[in-house]
This record gives C-alpha cells, sequence and structure tokens, in this order.
C-alpha cells in the first residue's frame, strides 16, 4: 500500500492499515513530523483504545490499553546503543505478543527477527503525507 493522504484523513488511513495488518510489530520510519505519532494514535483508536496516547520519546515506552489486551508505543530516537535496548529490555516488548508500534527503529532491526510490518511516512507539505506500508 502507498497512497498519499490528507492529515484530516488519519482516521480512515488507520482503519485501512489495522484491516490489513498481518503482524503485531510495526516500525515506523520518517523523519521527524512526518506523523508517525499521531498514526499510532489513530491506529490504537482503531484497535479499540480510549486512552490518550503520547510520544514516548523520553519514557522510551508507553503502554496502551487495546481492547483485552496491551499495546506497546516504543520511541528509539535516543537511543544511541544495542546496551541500552538490553537494558530497557527492548526483546521482551516483541515477544509478548502484543502490538508494539516502534518509532525510529533503525539502531534495532538486528534484533527484531519476528514478522512485522514496516511504515514509511513522508512529509509533503503542511497538511498531506505519503504513507507506504511493508
Amino acid at each position: 500500500m502507498v497512497k498519499d493522504y490528507d492529515l484530516s484523513q488519519i482516521d480512515a488511513i488507520a482503519k485501512s492499515l489495522v484491516a490489513v495488518f498481518e503482524h503485531k510489530i510495526m516500525l515506523l520510519k520518517g523523519d521527524l513530523g512526518a506523523g508517525k505519532t499521531t498514526l499510532v494514535k489513530a491506529i490504537v483508536k482503531q484497535l479499540g483504545s480510549n486512552e490518550e496516547v503520547s510520544s514516548p520519546t523520553f519514557g522510551i515506552v508507553n503502554k496502551i490499553r487495546v481492547a483485552n489486551a496491551s499495546a506497546f508505543h516504543l520511541d528509539l530516537y535516543r537511543i544511541e546503543n544495542a546496551m541500552e535496548l538490553q537494558e530497557f529490555g527492548f526483546e521482551e516488548y516483541l515477544h509478548s505478543g502484543n502490538y508494539c508500534f516502534i518509532e525510529w527503529p533503525e539502531i534495532a532491526l538486528a534484533l527484531i527477527t519476528q514478522p512485522h510490518h514496516t511504515i514509511t511516512l513522508k512529509h509533503i507539505n503542511n497538511s498531506t503525507r505519503n504513507i507506504s506500508l511493508i
């Protein structure tokens, strides 16, 4: 799936993504301000969450309740090496069986051996983004 969308369509985009998800691990790539956290907010809403979703940049991991399960929103932007990933139990989140939404996953790619989706967002202009799902 590759398409351009207006930010006002974020809920519809999230709904279409959830409908085709085959895996529970999502790698979110894109520049600062591309809308990664905004997309996670919309996706977890589609998964049945009423919780307020915020960027986990400083806390690294936020736990979110979705329907009768949990989801983890991870932001690896500030992680500098694999040792830091081990220190906060990164692999435990991957093996939890829950949804894991991982922003800035590049530093952890060697550890992500489970089937996953990669979602890439590109900033087109103030109101338009391009999304691709693999």
